[in-house]
């Protein structure tokens, strides 16, 4: 399966900003999906995950409250809402997929098996 993320840009803190995750290739409909970034010269961090029914979902505690992850497995596509959005979020940003153990969400990337472009997000203070 083929991952392209989108929708990242300059924001002022306290901003909302959605990301999309495009899906190809094959149908992500049983897949787990998940968000990670990478800030710079940081290791890449786990930011949420959600299983393929959507029925439960996994955020990283620095995270939690303030961003959403969804899924359309019709448009084979996932999203992440993030709202009051900080300058400590600035990171690209990356969908991954799990196509393994698909009704768990996991925070560790090496669960991941497919992983898209990153798309940018910047936070201003």
């Amino acid at each position: 399966v083929q991952l392209q993320a989108s929708g990242g840009g300059l924001v002022q803190a306290g901003s909302s900003l959605r990301l999309s995750c495009a899906a190809s290739g094959r149908t992500i409909r049983t897949y787990v999906m998940g968000w990670f970034r990478q800030a710079p010269g940081k290791e890449r961090d786990f930011v949420a995950s959600v299983t393929w029914s959507a029925s439960s979902t996994l955020y990283a505690d620095s995270v939690k409250g303030r961003f959403t992850i969804s899924r359309d497995n019709v448009e084979n596509m996932v999203y992440l809402q993030m709202s009051n959005l900080k300058p400590e979020d600035t990171a690209v940003y990356y969908c991954a997929a799990r196509t393994t153990n698909y009704g768990y969400t996991s925070p560790f990337s090496s669960d991941y098996d497919s992983w898209g472009q990153g798309t940018l997000v910047t936070v201003s203070s």
